[in-house]
């Protein structure tokens, strides 16, 4: 992963005449640069439907989407300034928000992308049936940068197991890694979160197919208790292939972030952009049928964490006061 162009990003909100003309008039081209993580997982895919859309509905917005470590390298990147927005998951914004660890981050929430239910998949033909019957197999666990070994150890802790000394934990040097380990046996399980996860789909796909394993109702019970910012969350049936019924499990939900010094005027435009695409969004990508401003407020730890620009919005439509 080349990181050049971000760390020269001294003017990386750019306005400039596009070659194109409108009516006579240069067009101003705005260039938004956006942090996605490492290739074959859910961000990127995510990140290059999010910037097509808003392109096509506002040809002089232009979204630029870069590959980075994950979320807990987009958080940094926004805080120095060198990324506009970022894709974080759950755990690591909500530990950025409280200052768990680090100082309370000053960034600000652009829009909610999608929920996060956690899981382990494994092979069909796996003798797994529970997360206890993982314990001391090789587990690949994400990327090293991502947020999701972040989920997992949350979850694991609440049931009373430590991820890197109860389980022989792997992390990926790329997201897409992960599901020829479990096809070939290096790894017994992968872990992943939500609906249309690149992994999860590859490993469905392959021959033999896979199955899911989450925590059990008491489980959920018991990490809800310990961590009460983790919601109950289903994964639809179908969402995978044979997977013909709906599974629980338990997670959060992901978000686009703004660096703090992104002017108002240009949060309102994405958000006006971005919320006035939401069905263009969804049809392109099943996941994204969560990125709406109802779940932006309802999944906000609190209203002030919203970027002013895009509250202005939601005051707009009657979202907000």
């Amino acid at each position: 992963m080349k990181l050049a162009g971000i760390a020269c990003a001294g003017l990386l909100l750019l306005a400039g005449s596009a070659g194109a003309q409108e009516g006579g008039k240069a067009i101003t081209r705005t260039t938004i640069s956006l942090g996605t993580a490492t290739p074959g997982g859910g961000f990127p895919v995510y990140g290059n439907a999010f910037a097509e859309v808003m392109h096509a509905a506002d040809p002089a917005l232009s979204i630029e989407p870069r590959n980075t470590k994950g979320s807990n390298e987009n958080i940094p990147l926004l805080e120095s300034g060198q990324l506009d927005i970022a894709l974080v998951a759950g755990e690591p914004a909500y530990e950025a928000f409280m200052g768990i660890g680090r100082p309370a981050t000053k960034l600000k929430i652009l829009t909610a992308m999608y929920s996060s239910p956690g899981m382990f998949a494994v092979r069909a033909d796996s003798p797994y049936k529970t997360i206890r019957d993982l314990v001391g197999q090789p587990v690949a666990f994400g990327a090293k940068g991502s947020g999701l070994p972040i989920l997992s150890r949350y979850i694991l802790d609440g049931i009373g197991l430590k991820q890197d000394e109860d389980f022989k934990s792997i992390y990926l040097d790329r997201a897409g890694d992960g599901p020829a380990m479990v096809q070939d046996g290096r790894a017994a399980a992968l872990w992943g979160a939500g609906v249309g996860w690149p992994g999860f789909a590859a490993m469905a796909q392959a021959p033999g197919g896979a199955r899911f394993i989450t925590p059990d109702a008491g489980e959920i019970a018991r990490v809800r208790a310990k961590h009460t910012f983790l919601k109950p969350l289903t994964v639809p049936a179908n969402s995978y292939p044979n997977q013909p019924t709906a599974i629980d499990s338990i997670g959060s939900w992901s978000f686009v972030l703004a660096r703090e010094s992104l002017p108002d005027d240009v949060a309102y435009r994405l958000a006006r952009t971005l919320h006035g695409q939401e069905a263009a969004l969804c049809k392109k990508l099943p996941q994204a049928c969560e990125t709406t401003a109802a779940n932006t407020v309802a999944a906000a730890p609190n209203a002030g964490l919203i970027h002013p620009g895009v509250m202005k919005y939601f005051r707009e439509v009657g979202l907000a006061k």
